[in-house]
């Protein structure tokens, strides 16, 4: 074993855990985990820590606000509310918004289910990232958050290796090639590759200790 597959062994053994996951979301290709997802991405794609995002995440799920529906049908104030108890307060007016608003496009859209977007993409990565961000608060980064975990239940798009994933293996001194990742991966799934790279481009405690373990 060579140093790079053992700094990418050490990486997902430590690491290897998807942002949904830490959410609490069973991610399937089914309409409310993916809807889940959608929100969690966007609350990630703020500047904001990222276990701050996972929590407000969480905090809407126990307040039922799960489903592009449910979140409609809320209150301003109670969106509020419920990123507030998440901690997510920075932000949260205008995320508040966003969730109502996107929460309203995508059930008169697409009836409140991200499989009929995956559908009109075709099965083009760049036309399903371009639909993504027709949603109010997704934009490039919220759209390559959300692609890189579905790409669990949507293996087609993967191995989807976005920049700030390619920068976490920067930092480790591994080759900034989506291919080449995937290889000395072996097993591991794109979608926990990506996570734990993610990590180390986050959190450069993250990467040195990787390094120590693989030296």
């Amino acid at each position: 074993m060579n140093r790079d597959e053992r700094v990418v062994r050490e990486l997902v053994s430590a690491y290897g855990r998807t942002y949904a996951e830490e959410a609490g979301i069973r991610l399937a290709d089914t309409p409310q985990p993916l809807y889940r997802l959608l929100v969690l991405s966007l609350l990630l794609s703020a500047r904001i820590r990222a276990s701050v995002a996972v929590a407000a995440a969480r905090a809407l799920h126990e307040d039922r606000l799960d489903t592009p529906r449910r979140m409609a049908d809320a209150d301003w104030q109670r969106r509020v509310d419920a990123l507030g108890r998440g901690g997510y307060r920075r932000y949260d007016e205008r995320t508040a918004t966003q969730l109502g608003d996107g929460a309203e496009l995508l059930d008169e859209r697409w009836g409140g289910d991200l499989r009929r977007l995956h559908e009109e993409a075709g099965g083009d990565t760049g036309e399903l990232k371009r639909l993504l961000q027709e949603e109010p608060g997704v934009g490039p980064a919220g759209a390559d958050i959300f692609l890189r975990e579905a790409q669990r239940v949507w293996p087609e798009v993967g191995p989807y290796l976005d920049g700030k994933a390619l920068d976490g293996a920067d930092r480790l001194g591994l080759p900034k090639d989506p291919q080449k990742l995937t290889e000395l991966a072996g097993d591991t799934e794109p979608a926990v590759l990506a996570a734990a790279l993610v990590r180390a481009a986050l959190d450069k405690d993250v990467a040195e200790d990787c390094l120590q373990r693989a030296a």
